[in-house]
């Protein structure tokens, strides 16, 4: 075997004179520091009621009857799974659907998501699914949110799927009737929607809150909300800034995650003092967006965003390709590199450990280059493997520490002490302030009852969230044995996953569809996977695995590695199948053929 253990080489893995064994050691360090025995125990799981998950941005909607009513299909979630969900039903000729959603708007991650500066990370030209139907063509490579928002509100206009949705309605209780062999769905309006099919994109991993459970929490007397519920009646302004209520505010921002990073700036400009709390410091990549140029979206040929997002794909699976479709920083630190020099499965993870190595020293080197505070430099950078959190893509927020209005407060790994009625406590002192915006994340890799905050119920009276309290077992991540007509969308274990969410979530959906639509054809009632097949599916999943257990081990803690618990519960993409979304497509049309023929 090669010996790979020497300074990280210039090129696609540049220099900054560190050795491997140093980095090594260093990234232990860190994690070290935030390991915390209590695991995800840590956050506050919050119940239904609590303020911080209430609606700041609900419509005000006209009292109604409840309903009761049966259908083919009833899809829980208004978000990119409900929506594309519905579009491949109708376009397949299935239009019994009944879309049940508790916000007042489609949009899901990005009807709550309405922070300042909110932006996606993957560019629109993939993300923005069926641009070539609509004809849309997308301000910005990286869409403001409520761009994105609009553009889904267009789609359910589009297909006229309002009419269909029972808006402004959560659903409490879904439950399979066997005798009836239909789902149960009932909802807070008093609805009862008798189905066929259930189907539940509730979203994984950006929808429901998390709060740190600490000392005081409930005792601060400003304003405090999480930033996935902004309230803009409190700091006035709206996503693109100009909160001019905080203009004599003192602001704490908890968290530097996705969230933090792009509100960061604009609270920096409009409050008079930020004070950023840190736990783990984010990669923060360079960002470049620009203005769409109109004559090149022009000259797009038929066919381009499918082959787009499959470059994107294979690009990020290691697949050797001629040439990169995206071009982007997301190929940039997270491609893989060239592995076909080696011989040997070890020498194949030094192959991408030594180019992690040299992608994160580059990321560290230009946190020197751009913040002047050496101390606060050093604070901000990461020393985790790329894969251990997502990273991030920014061209503002590290500038911001050369504000003389902005503080961070590096916890070294800790967190919060605990709040007072008056403010923060960290490192021992406590800071006074006027409001606290918690960028805590979410609930991450939960079942989608959960996630939705209802129980799902199977055919034994089985509740899901207990089948997936260790493990979420299922077949291609959307079925599970003993709940028949069941179909999961954009569950993130167990299928294949992707940095561009919504292009796997297209696929997920196309197949329900087309499942759906060949039960009807062939008049059949029922389709409901068996434990064998379940099993096959692990196997499958076993072997396809790109899960690196060593490396995770080494990674500081967050929502990828259960807050750094291994043991009690798997690891969010331990069980993600590897081998890539064009596998994973045929993989879902060799096991639709068999499935129809076994049931007829």
């Amino acid at each position: 075997m090669r010996n790979l253990s020497r300074s990280v080489e210039p090129g696609s893995s540049p220099t900054y004179g560190r050795n491997f064994d140093e980095l090594r050691s260093r990234y232990q360090e860190e994690r070290a520091k935030r390991i915390r025995a209590v695991g995800p125990d840590q956050y506050r799981h919050l119940q239904d009621g609590s303020t911080y998950l209430a609606d700041p941005f609900e419509i005000e909607t006209t009292p109604r009857d409840a309903v009761s009513k049966t259908t083919d299909v009833a899809i829980i979630g208004g978000g990119f799974a409900g929506l594309l969900a519905a579009i491949e039903m109708l376009g397949r000729g299935v239009a019994d659907i009944t879309i049940i959603e508790k916000a007042s708007e489609f949009g899901g991650v990005w009807y709550w998501n309405r922070y300042p500066g909110v932006r996606c990370d993957t560019e629109a030209y993939m993300y923005l699914p069926r641009l070539e139907e609509t004809g849309y063509v997308p301000p910005e490579r990286y869409a403001r949110g409520d761009t994105i928002l609009g553009y889904l509100g267009g789609l359910a206009e589009r297909y006229n799927l309002y009419e269909k949705a029972l808006l402004s309605t959560r659903v409490t209780h879904a439950e399979w009737v066997g005798d009836r062999e239909r789902w149960e769905i009932r909802t807070d309006r008093g609805d009862i929607i008798s189905a066929r099919y259930l189907v539940v994109g509730t979203g994984g991993l950006l929808h429901r809150p998390k709060l740190p459970e600490i000392d005081g929490l409930d005792t601060f007397e400003g304003t405090a909300f999480h930033s996935s519920r902004w309230n803009y009646a409190y700091t006035g302004g709206d996503v693109s800034g100009d909160m001019h209520n905080l203009r004599d505010k003192k602001v704490a921002l908890v968290g530097t995650g996705a969230s933090a990073i792009q509100a960061a700036p604009h609270l920096a400009e409009d409050a008079a003092h930020l004070y950023v709390v840190q736990r783990t410091p984010s990669a923060i990549d360079i960002r470049a967006n620009q203005p769409t140029d109109s004559d090149w979206f022009a000259r797009l040929e038929p066919g381009w965003q499918e082959r787009r997002s499959i470059n994107f794909e294979l690009l990020l699976a290691g697949v050797p390709q001629d040439h990169d479709e995206v071009g982007d920083q997301w190929t940039q630190i997270w491609k893989m590199p060239d592995l076909s020099a080696a011989t040997s499965r070890e020498e194949l993870s030094e192959i991408v450990e030594a180019f992690d190595f040299g992608q994160m020293e580059r990321i560290r080197r230009r946190i020197d280059e751009i913040v002047k505070d050496r101390s606060v430099a050093e604070a901000l950078k990461p020393y985790y493997n790329s894969r251990c959190k997502r990273p991030c893509f920014n061209d503002e927020y590290l500038p911001t520490f050369n504000r003389r209005n902005v503080t961070l407060l590096d916890t070294k790994g800790r967190g919060l002490d605990a709040m007072t009625p008056r403010g923060i406590v960290v490192n021992g002192t406590e800071y006074a302030v006027d409001c606290v915006v918690f960028a805590t994340g979410f609930e991450a890799a939960v079942s989608p009852g959960t996630t939705g905050g209802f129980d799902i119920l199977g055919r034994t009276g089985e509740r899901l969230a207990e089948r997936w309290s260790r493990d979420a077992v299922s077949v291609h991540g959307m079925c599970v044995d003993g709940f028949p007509n069941f179909f999961a969308l954009g569950n993130v274990r167990q299928g294949s996953v992707t940095i561009n969410a919504p292009y796997t979530t297209a696929t997920q959906a196309a197949h329900v569809a087309e499942l759906v639509s060949s039960l009807k054809d062939r008049d059949l009632d029922v389709l409901e996977v068996s434990a064998d097949e379940v099993m096959e599916w692990q196997e499958a999943l076993r072997s396809q695995s790109r899960f690196d257990g060593k490396a995770v081990r080494s990674c500081t803690p967050g929502y990828y590695t259960n807050e750094g618990d291994l043991d009690s519960v798997v690891p969010l993409f331990a069980s993600a199948y590897g081998a890539g979304i064009a596998s994973y497509r045929q993989a879902l049309a060799d096991w639709r053929k068999t499935a129809l023929d076994r049931i007829t």
